[in-house]
């Protein structure tokens, strides 16, 4: 393959490329083609940006009709009938039927952009500066959005530029299985002499994705809602890679039954894989002044236009979240069993997660790239998580068929075996 220039001239920043070197020329639901006509079953899916699969057909064929109609694509944050479009559809298809009264801030069309909205909303709704955010958090790279992350490589590539204006606390499980981290956070909110500056809102994945799938109990988010309820602090939601239909359900909060003062949403809103991200918020807590906080690509009207398409076509009922829960349980019977094998052969390994969204933690990292880079000699693209790269992820598209589903689960056990002999 012809990859001379791109070795020469990208940036060492770049990470994908250096898992799968291969050019890839085409891509359709579940699989990639490289140039060489190779087919890959894609378990990544631009990290959980293509829930609905690659050029998906409905959503494309939405952009190519408003592209043709010579639709507006970029209004800066004009108003334009593919913002009324996803507006009312966002309100009718998803917020209403969930009960959900919400505000939308279209801020730039990254998942970190939004972030940085969000905890900047925070701090001028209540008059604070402190975030707390926990422990294996994954918020972003951007300075205030990496202030709430807790991974050290991320961190130490500030230059020596220290972050601010937030404070770790302990995620559900970091203390062990049977320790409720909330009752250390409670503990210092009601103490005086804690050192915790009352903090003006809390920023929570409910199933931390770069951080290795660590998934938040049900009881202990409906507590860390009620916390925050008592002390006048707003709960944001990060649904950036958990959101869109990954867990099961449109919203990952849903499952737990609570209702956040501030959501967060990108990578799968667009459908398309089209830069797009939004802010959720209750309208009492609609605190900005006009431009004061902007950007020259938020609420990019093409991106608008398949997540429209998206939501008519797969949220207007329940059919659509009742099979990727059904996928869900494929894949997790699966996944015990490849941990279960592991654990027999002398490297003990867990399975968790929810909907799809779901790992094999195998505790050491070169285990998992070993797992990792025999699926993808065998056709199976696939990445790690958590902070030593030690959680094998899937992040398959909602949308993948059966077929390719079971072949994909195929190719990992047997990456799994041929680890194990090895």
């Amino acid at each position: 393959m012809q990859t001379q220039t791109l070795e020469r001239m990208e940036s060492n920043v770049r990470t994908y490329s250096r898992s799968f070197p291969v050019v890839f020329t085409k891509a359709q639901n579940a699989r990639l083609t490289d140039e060489n006509g190779r087919e890959y079953i894609d378990f990544l899916a631009g990290a959980g940006t293509l829930n609905y699969g690659h050029n998906n057909p409905h959503l494309k064929q939405a952009m190519i009709d408003y592209l043709s109609s010579d639709g507006v694509v970029h209004g800066l944050d004009m108003w334009t009938s593919a913002k009324r479009d996803y507006l009312e559809t966002l309100e009718n298809v998803i917020l209403k039927p969930r009960g959900l009264d919400y505000k939308v801030h279209l801020p730039g069309p990254t998942g970190t952009n939004a972030v940085e909205a969000a905890i900047r909303l925070a701090r001028v709704a209540k008059g604070r500066h402190n975030i707390v955010t926990f422990t294996n958090g994954f918020h972003g790279v951007t300075m205030g959005a990496l202030a709430t992350t807790g991974n050290r490589k991320f961190r130490e590539a500030t230059g020596g530029i220290p972050t601010q204006g937030a404070s770790f606390l302990p995620f559900d499980g970091y203390m062990g299985e049977h320790a409720d981290t909330l009752d250390y956070f409670e503990k210092l909110l009601n103490d005086k002499s804690g050192g915790l500056d009352i903090p003006a809102g809390v920023i929570v994945e409910t199933v931390q994705g770069e951080g290795g799938i660590n998934v938040a109990g049900l009881d202990w988010l409906k507590r860390l809602e009620s916390i925050c309820h008592a002390h006048d602090i707003l709960l944001i939601v990060d649904d950036i890679q958990a959101g869109c239909g990954r867990t099961g359900k449109f919203f990952s909060f849903e499952h737990a039954g609570i209702t956040p003062d501030i959501v967060t949403n990108s990578k799968s809103l667009s459908g398309f894989g089209l830069p797009f991200a939004h802010v959720l918020m209750r309208p009492e807590l609609d605190k900005w002044k006009p431009g004061q906080y902007n950007g020259t690509f938020r609420g990019f009207n093409l991106a608008m236009v398949t997540a429209t398409a998206a939501m008519k076509k797969y949220w207007s009922n329940d059919t659509f979240a009742r099979d990727v829960q059904r996928k869900a349980r494929i894949v997790e019977e699966r996944f015990q069993k490849l941990a279960a094998m592991l654990t027999e052969s002398g490297m003990p390994a867990t399975e968790r997660g929810r909907g799809l969204m779901r790992g094999i933690d195998v505790v050491s990292g070169d285990i998992a790239d070993k797992i990792t880079s025999h699926a993808f000699e065998h056709g199976l693209i696939i990445e790690t998580s958590g902070q030593d790269g030690e959680v094998v992820k899937c992040l398959c598209p909602l949308t993948i068929p059966d077929e390719d589903l079971l072949k994909a689960l195929d190719i990992l056990e047997a990456s799994v075996k041929s680890v194990i002999k090895a």
